[in-house]
């Protein structure tokens, strides 16, 4: 009912930046996040950053400082800043909507995208 499309990953060296792209489509509820997630090799999927559609947004600790979290409310689309890119921020970056009824007590929906690769070389 919902797809979400991802761009903006690649290959970076240590230091560089990428801006990911995530452009929600179908049938979105008001009341919502959208976030980025992500999973590396041997690892399990970790939050990286996550934004309520009202409310601040939230980033893991590793990341907090060089990545920067936005949304289009307009476009429906979350986009993730990456700056002062590090080897272990490789990973596939997964973008994320949970979206529930005012009503619900928990987040009914929840999509995935595809995925993009992010690698960071040292």
């Amino acid at each position: 009912q919902v797809q979400l499309v991802e761009s903006g990953g690649g290959l970076v060296q240590a230091g560089g930046s990428l801006r990911l792209s995530c452009v929600a489509s179908g049938n979105i509820f008001s009341n919502n996040a959208m976030g980025w997630y992500r999973q590396a090799p041997g690892q399990q999927r970790e939050l990286v950053a996550v934004k309520p559609s009202g409310g601040r947004a939230d980033y893991a600790d590793s990341v907090k400082g060089r990545f920067i979290i936005s949304r289009d409310n307009d476009k429906n689309a979350v986009y993730l800043q990456m700056n002062n890119l590090k080897p272990e921020d490789t990973a596939v970056y997964y973008c994320n909507i949970k979206q529930r009824k005012t009503w619900e007590i928990y987040w009914s929906d929840d999509y995935w995208g595809q995925g993009t690769q992010v690698s960071v070389s040292s």
